[in-house]
């Protein structure tokens, strides 16, 4: 909108309410402001947000790098040089509660260890901020519940951090097994795993929200969940188990597996792990195999199935800068998120029924 039609705008508004003052926030909840391109503050700035968000922003079309939360001053000066960050969009854990006066930043994108994720997507959203939320989405059902309703108060969208299903490949298998192509799914087989040897990061912190099936354990459950195209009724057996006990410790799970029963008889078996290198997943149709290998990385998902071969390349970090264009199209357009917080919320529903299955060795229903 160019600044005459705003100002004409902002005088009808004011003609017809007494000489109304609109504040920036309300005129921002209006959609008064309109932009072409979305600004992303992005909280924490580990591997995630170095390596790949940040790298991402720098490809995206409708949005990008606008500001920074950070809690140590030389990681603020090296972005501040390296993407040209003006010092007004820099914030630390003390000041962010201040981004809500911040014209620049729209959208808030929150990566950070789980055990902090309700806390800052519930203060972006009463900031008035957009939210982005990386997964896992939180560390309970009831967390999740809180971010959901924290973001619908203050009509905020919330958006969790899934690039998978942005993505073109995974879509494409979906697709078949929505379709029905290959006739009904009959089971489904799925791994997401790395051999992690760091000790002492968040990941192997349970206070954090480490463990295995928090972190790579979701893309397992994404895998049953996507691949039968159906929810899962049951966790039928679960375990949890670690070769590394000075690591993972007090019970945290280096490896877990379980079986997921789904509607019509249809199973699952997942596995996922911080001591292998895992990355597939097998759909095992009525009339032929959909092979997925890898199943999750970076670089590229590939898939083979009687079908023909799917596999539609691209190089890091396209999934990425594909998943925050997606996402801030939807709130430019005023369309629901293709992952909402709601999805991330089902995921935890599974991660818990799979623990407390683990602990009884009991079948843990899910409805």
């Amino acid at each position: 909108m160019s600044l005459t039609s705003r100002r004409e705008v902002i005088k009808t508004l004011a003609l017809g309410t007494g000489s109304l003052i609109l504040s920036p926030k309300i005129l921002r909840s209006a959609n008064i402001f309109k932009k072409d391109r979305l600004g992303i503050a992005l909280v924490g700035l580990g591997y995630y947000s170095t390596d790949l968000l940040a790298p991402a922003l720098q490809q995206t079309k409708h949005c990008y790098l606008a500001g920074i939360v950070t809690g140590t001053p030389a990681k603020a000066e090296t972005w501040k040089t390296k993407y040209n960050i003006p010092d007004k969009n820099i914030y630390n854990y003390q000041s962010f509660d201040q981004i809500a006066n911040n014209d620049d930043i729209d959208v808030v994108y929150v990566v950070l260890p789980p055990s902090m994720h309700k806390e800052y997507v519930i203060r972006a959203a009463n900031a008035g901020k957009h939210v982005f939320c990386e997964k896992p989405m939180a560390m309970t059902v009831k967390e999740c519940q809180e971010m959901i309703d924290a973001c619908n108060k203050n009509k905020r969208s919330l958006a969790i951090g899934y690039r998978l299903h942005h993505e073109p490949n995974t879509q494409e298998y979906q697709r078949i097994v929505r379709q029905k192509l290959l006739g009904n799914v009959k089971s489904v087989d799925c791994a997401a795993g790395y051999r992690d040897d760091r000790t002492d990061h968040w990941k192997q912190k349970k206070e954090m929200g480490g463990g295995v099936l928090y972190d790579m354990g979701v893309y397992s459950i994404q895998g049953a969940r996507l691949g039968t195209n159906m929810e899962p009724i049951a966790i039928v057996s679960a375990n949890t188990s670690t070769t590394r006990p000075e690591i993972y410790k007090n019970g945290l799970d280096e490896t877990t597996t379980a079986v997921l029963e789904f509607p019509n008889g249809v199973k699952a078996t997942i596995k996922t792990s911080f001591g292998e290198n895992l990355n597939y997943m097998n759909i095992v149709c009525e009339k032929g195999d959909i092979k997925i290998a890898p199943y999750q990385a970076y670089s590229g998902v590939k898939a083979t199935s009687p079908l023909g071969e799917i596999n539609n390349p691209y190089n890091t970090p396209w999934q990425q800068a594909k998943q925050m264009d997606d996402d801030v199209l939807s709130i430019m357009n005023g369309k629901a998120m293709l992952v909402p917080g709601e999805e991330g919320l089902r995921d935890i529903r599974i991660v818990e029924a799979i623990y407390r299955s683990a602990a009884t060795k009991q079948t843990v229903k899910l409805v």
